[in-house]
């Protein structure tokens, strides 16, 4: 156990003085901060470039009311120019494209004939307002042709909502679910991040050691499997701690920020989202909604999930580390990592896309289940799966499977660590792997 400690003590010192560890950590949050204010930034400057729209409505149905300009978007009527001299006046100007509404027989004919010209390729959120607003236009029209008051269909409309309820008479809120969404992919995102980069990071420092030679040395007063679980935790306490200075770092430059410089971080998340995303939220903050979600947000299991997240994060990492750390003793270079980095990475990368396909629409679906109880999945899946709450016997089978999982994976990475650390010159083959697995010197 002493030597343990010291391999654990080793490993952390060594990650933590080291330069780039040390640069990352502080640069990391600084460059996130610096990429949304430089999103809010170009989403600014792309506002302020207004697109000139000119149109030939040869059909004469449109007016100027119809196409109303926008911040963005600026129209023009050139319908007594005709499309020809109109086309070669906005090719050689400053224009963004030409709408041609042609002269046809009939509406249904004209739905199909609209055209519109450009120099480039015209972004498809403009060319969808365009067509909503002609499709709007002719559904308009075409009531009119039918004798239907098209007046009296608007108002027809009613928009239903839905007051959601728990069984014991305490409201909720549709936003509430995006809440519970998003607090879970985070989670599992988080994990899968700290997977890829500490779990490699395990690897390197074993494939370092060994072709230095220094691992010939160190095995001679250290068990393999101690070695191998020193490395392991020496890296994640490393990463846990900047992961914690990485979240007071950001809290910092949040409140620095809001309170010194009044920049309001939200506004550069918001810089992020469309127009309708926006709009809503507004809605839901005058409702009185935000204030549901608030509330909400504090009635949620948060120590449950918090002590959850340290368990599926700490197994997670342990599991998938000593497979990283099984074949950094395998190979003599890093390049030959290749032909065994696939099958550790699938399982990841496929709890990430069942969370996200699955368990946002049915968290409680037997898929979503399934994949919660999977060792290699569960880590990220369940993660996801408990801000919706999911029943104690679930948790335990998953958490028991995923212990299981783990301690059998470390055994049998230790098994390969033990053997290769000392193989030098050859590229290992899945078939050598299992020799070594069943090597019982």
């Amino acid at each position: 156990m002493k030597k343990l400690k010291l391999i654990i003590r080793r490993e952390f010192l060594a990650k933590i003085k080291n330069r780039s560890f040390i640069m990352m950590t502080f640069l990391s949050p600084l460059l996130m901060v610096g990429i949304g204010f430089l999103v809010f930034f170009l989403s600014k400057k792309n506002d302020e470039n207004v697109k000139k729209i000119v149109y030939v409505d040869e059909y004469q149905l449109f007016s100027k009311d119809d196409f109303e300009d926008s911040k963005s978007v600026h129209y023009s009527d050139y319908t007594l120019l005709g499309i020809e001299e109109t086309k070669k006046k906005v090719e050689a100007g400053d224009y963004y494209g030409v709408l041609y509404i042609p002269k046809k027989d009939s509406l249904e004919i004209l739905a199909n004939s609209i055209e519109f010209y450009s120099k480039d390729s015209p972004s498809m959120s403009v060319i969808g307002n365009l067509e909503s607003k002609v499709a709007a236009k002719l559904r308009h029209l075409k009531l009119d042709q039918l004798g239907i008051d098209s007046e009296k269909i608007k108002a027809s409309r009613i928009s239903a909502g839905i007051k959601m309820y728990n069984f014991s008479g305490e409201q909720s809120s549709k936003l509430i679910n995006g809440l519970k969404i998003g607090v879970g992919a985070i989670a599992g995102y988080l994990l899968m991040m700290f997977v890829m980069i500490y779990g490699t990071s395990v690897m390197r420092s074993v494939i370092e050691e060994k072709t230095s030679r220094i691992i010939e040395i160190i095995v001679s007063s250290v068990k393999p499997f101690q070695l191998m679980l020193g490395k392991i935790i020496g890296n994640a306490s490393a990463g846990l701690l900047q992961f914690f200075i990485w979240g007071i770092i950001l809290l910092l430059i949040s409140l620095v920020s809001s309170y010194v410089f009044g920049i309001d971080m939200t506004e550069v998340q918001a810089s992020k989202l469309s127009p309708e995303q926006i709009a809503t939220m507004k809605a839901a903050a005058g409702n009185g909604e935000m204030q549901k979600v608030i509330q909400e947000f504090f009635r949620l299991p948060l120590v449950t999930i918090f002590i959850l997240f340290i368990f599926y994060f700490l197994g997670g990492f342990f599991l998938y580390s000593s497979l990283f750390a099984a074949v950094g003793a395998a190979v003599d270079s890093e390049t030959d990592t290749q032909q065994f980095m696939l099958p550790i990475m699938l399982p990841l990368i496929l709890g990430v896309y069942v969370g996200f396909a699955t368990v946002i629409n049915d968290p409680h679906g037997p898929i979503s289940t399934i994949f919660s109880m999977i060792p290699f999945t569960s880590p990220i899946v369940m993660l996801m799966r408990v801000p919706f709450g999911v029943p104690w016997y679930e948790i335990a089978i998953s958490m028991a499977l995923l212990l299981f999982t783990f301690v059998f994976m470390v055994w049998m990475a230790a098994k390969i660590y033990r053997v290769g650390i000392l193989m030098y010159g050859k590229k290992p083959t899945y078939k050598d792997l299992y020799k070594w697995i069943k090597y019982k010197g």
